[in-house]
């Protein structure tokens, strides 16, 4: 079992949940994280942590967000999406984008 970030962090990008993170599994990207699946050791200590309930078991991920697991997979491996341990600010207008659904087509998988 492992945790996945889902929908809910696309242009929002809460980083609250970083730093409880044990293995420091978490990668960044423009406008998203993710949580690298070999790395997780399935403590969910990071579920709570995050203010829109973005990251969920790979057990109980609703069936509209299969596809986050190989999301999260692929990205966790980008060569530009880099390891974050440490809390950042939560981006630009993120209160609008955490009740926004739908948002898989606004994610940024390279730089800007």
């Amino acid at each position: 079992m492992t945790y996945v970030v889902t929908e809910a962090c696309i242009r929002c990008k809460y980083t609250d949940c970083v730093t409880v993170c044990p293995m420091d599994c978490f990668m960044e990207g423009p406008n998203f994280l993710v949580i690298n699946p070999d790395e997780c050791i399935d403590c969910s200590i990071c579920v709570a942590e995050c203010p829109v309930g973005a990251i969920v078991s790979d057990h109980e991920i609703a069936e509209d967000q299969h596809h986050f697991l190989d999301i999260n997979r692929r990205l966790s491996q980008h060569p530009a999406w880099k390891r974050i341990s440490r809390a950042k600010p939560p981006l630009p207008d993120h209160e609008h984008w955490a009740t926004v659904t739908d948002k898989l087509s606004l994610l940024e998988t390279e730089p800007i």
